[in-house]
């Protein structure tokens, strides 16, 4: 095998693990109702265990960027595809809503690794002039299997049972994990290579920091002010979007517009069809014009305003709700600006805590939101009013995007000077 070609397998092996986080990141959204009747549950139950996936993402993200460094991507690619494979399996087959959020708990433990892997191999596997693009390649690919959690999968809800698929899912993290274990390599000179990024190389060679280290500079990062507003940019901007996409979005549509699942379904795919084209485009748009704050304020701020036709009960032919959708999925994006934000503000050394705390926002935010949501429908709708119970769902919503465009106009854009 040539270097090309174990570059391309170790790349796309853990690009598939990156993929699959997404599918299980959305994929509530098409089966909200089936899972809803399966387990007799409440919206407020519903957006819970939606969100397990998220808490765990939310408290991993630290740890697995020291993990990374200890155990390599290897290691946690393999583990962490088997960890997924048996929480798909659990929730496929769980009895009750209490079981199957156990088993969506391990999937987020499972997939939560598969950034920050992916990051490490396009670090030291590729050249230092590629990262960028790859790091842009990598999120719009994932955001595609977002969407092949959307339509697709509601379509494919309709001629066999939302159990059946994720068992297929936990197949195919069963059969990843092995191919991961056999085929990937933390860096080429474990195949004979020789190494591509010789500074990246030698740091994956070093010892880790102690934890003394690694907690004193997690408490650099928390205890910069510049840290802060790009953090809670995050909590609103990619927790409405995460929260609304992931569960909301398609029951919303399918309750207050009267469209079919695979419809309503289509429209979330199209949602994150726009946020996949809109990553791509963000970071280069910014270095264009030289711009970090300015382009988030304008992308973020336009984001926030883009839920007013839902909240005014606009009337849109189909054809316009699937443009409104496109176009609120590329201007989220903006937000994605945060981490270069934090990058900037802090030291070189710990860049990568730095933007793993910022990443924690958008977890958290989710997280908090989609049984938040939950609990607002189940109160309203006890009032006999569906129309106002989703006014105030996405009235919750709206409310993050806002916070979250007000906290752009605190970001500092201050660059670390030593």
């Amino acid at each position: 095998m040539t270097f090309a070609q174990a570059r391309r397998v170790v790349f796309g092996l853990a690009l598939s693990s990156f993929i699959l986080s997404f599918v299980h990141r959305t994929a509530p959204a098409a089966i909200a109702g089936e899972l809803t009747a399966a387990f007799a549950i409440s919206s407020t139950v519903l957006g819970t265990l939606a969100a397990t996936y998220f808490y765990v993402y939310t408290l991993l993200q630290i740890p697995v960027g020291m993990l990374a460094d200890t155990l390599g991507p290897r290691r946690i690619l393999a583990w962490g595809s088997a960890v997924a494979a048996a929480g798909s399996l659990l929730f496929a087959l769980a009895p009750a809503w209490e079981v199957a959020a156990v088993g969506r708990t391990l999937v987020g433990i499972g997939v939560s690794v598969a950034f920050i892997a992916i990051l490490k191999v396009s670090a030291v596997w590729f050249e230092p002039t590629r990262f960028a693009t790859l790091a842009g390649v990598t999120m719009f690919v994932g955001n595609l299997g977002a969407v092949a959690a959307g339509s697709p999968l509601a379509w494919v809800v309709t001629w066999t049972s939302w159990r059946s698929v994720f068992v297929a899912l936990a197949v195919f993290s069963a059969l990843l994990a092995l191919a991961t274990w056999l085929r990937v390599r933390d860096r080429p000179e474990d195949l004979g290579f020789a190494p591509v990024n010789p500074q990246a190389a030698a740091a994956a060679t070093q010892a880790a920091p102690g934890l003394t280290a690694a907690v004193a500079s997690l408490r650099r990062v928390l205890a910069n002010p510049a840290t802060w507003p790009p953090f809670f940019v995050n909590v609103g901007i990619g927790g409405s979007f995460l929260a609304f996409a992931g569960l909301w979005a398609v029951p919303f549509l399918q309750d207050t517009r009267g469209m079919s699942r695979v419809l309503a379904a289509q429209h979330a795919s199209l949602l994150l069809l726009g946020v996949a084209v809109g990553s791509l485009l963000i970071g280069r748009l910014s270095d264009r014009l030289n711009s970090r704050r300015g382009v988030m304020r304008v992308f973020v701020g336009a984001y926030a305003l883009s839920w007013l036709p839902w909240l005014l009960h606009v009337q849109w032919p189909v054809w316009a709700t699937l443009a409104w959708f496109g176009l609120m999925g590329l201007l989220i994006p903006g937000f994605t600006l945060g981490w270069t934000l934090v990058k900037e503000a802090n030291p070189p050394q710990v860049s990568g805590i730095a933007t793993s705390v910022v990443n924690t926002g958008i977890f958290l935010g989710a997280g908090a939101l989609q049984p938040l949501v939950g609990w607002v429908l189940d109160q309203a709708r006890a009032g006999g009013s569906p129309t106002l119970a989703w006014d105030r769902g996405l009235l919750l919503l709206a409310a993050a995007a806002a916070f979250g465009f007000a906290m752009t106009l605190l970001v500092s854009g201050r660059k670390y000077a030593g």
